[in-house]
């Protein structure tokens, strides 16, 4: 049974950082893309951030440029994205996804939900003005 874990999510002050990991295990991913989701509340799911096999391409919806990070430990089996400088619109359950082909070319990951097969369960990510 292949199962995605986020931990790290919780509350923080506007202008704090949190960071989130995302453990697999079940399979592993370390040939393949994987993703970070988010959803508020009343809105739709939207790409975060996401990363290639390699790690050594990332794609990272424009709000979040510069303030978030994706990386990857593959011997682990692990995702992380790093938030700073998190602002009150950032606040969503934050979903982990792993894409079930194997994709060991090198160009931008797929970011659109339907290209990932694995999700995990989510993390609350608050974060107060």
């Amino acid at each position: 049974q292949v199962l995605l874990v986020e931990s790290g999510g919780g509350l923080v002050q506007a202008g704090g950082s949190l960071r989130l990991s995302c453990a697999a295990s079940g399979r592993t991913f370390s040939r393949n893309a994987m993703g970070w989701f988010r959803q508020a509340p009343g809105k739709e799911r939207e790409s975060v951030a996401a990363i290639i096999w390699s790690g050594s391409y990332v794609y990272y919806v424009d709000s979040v440029k510069g303030r978030f990070t994706i990386s990857r430990d593959n011997a682990k089996n692990t995702v992380y994205l790093q938030m700073n400088s998190l602002k009150p619109e950032d606040t969503a359950v934050y979903y982990c996804a792993a894409d079930g082909n194997t994709r060991l070319s090198y160009g931008p990951p797929p970011h659109n939900d339907y290209e990932y097969e694995y999700w995990g369960q989510g993390t609350q990510v608050t974060v107060s003005s």
